[in-house]
């Protein structure tokens, strides 16, 4: 990960809120422990705004773009939910049902906080699957015939004469 660190654990702290990190620094060999303090967060806050405001802080960057996206907005989630009177175990089956990713759920219904959950989900789960050069298993110009795919009315060519 950036910087010779890597987030071995991570957690929250209810009062005051914030996000507490067990990182190794890669050079060294040593842990450390590292509280960030989410200043002014209350049960109002966004959650996207608070996971934007620590990937740009200068002094907590270099540490939370060492963890999965989707992980920080569940840990903020989790914080804001406390604060909000939902009891932990509560919070964490809401979070954990967010973090699903169905191939058949209209995202198109969501709220934009849990489109943006989702999509940073998927953003880490191709990262992880994509084949880079230089990897043993790379191949250039992979070519696949899928199966018949069942036709949606969106992909007709009658619907492209209605515009």
């Amino acid at each position: 990960m950036g910087d010779g660190i890597e987030v071995k654990r991570c957690g929250v702290k209810f009062s005051p809120p914030a996000l507490v990190l067990n990182y190794l620094i890669k050079s060294s060999g040593k842990m450390h422990r590292r509280t960030m303090p989410l200043r002014n967060f209350n049960k109002n806050s966004s959650v996207d705004a608070t996971v934007d405001e620590l990937l740009t802080n200068p002094r907590h960057a270099k540490f939370v773009k060492c963890m999965p996206k989707f992980q920080l907005y569940r840990l903020v989630a989790i914080i804001r939910d406390k604060l909000s009177g939902m009891s932990l175990e509560e919070s964490l089956a809401k979070n954990d049902e967010i973090d699903k990713l169905d191939p058949e759920e209209d995202l198109n219904k969501v709220d934009d906080e849990t489109l943006r959950r989702k999509k940073s989900l998927m953003d880490d789960t191709f990262e992880k699957h994509v084949k880079k050069p230089g990897d043993p298993d790379f191949q250039y110009d992979v070519q696949v015939d899928f199966d018949e795919v069942e036709a949606c009315e969106w992909d007709s060519e009658e619907s492209d004469q209605e515009f």
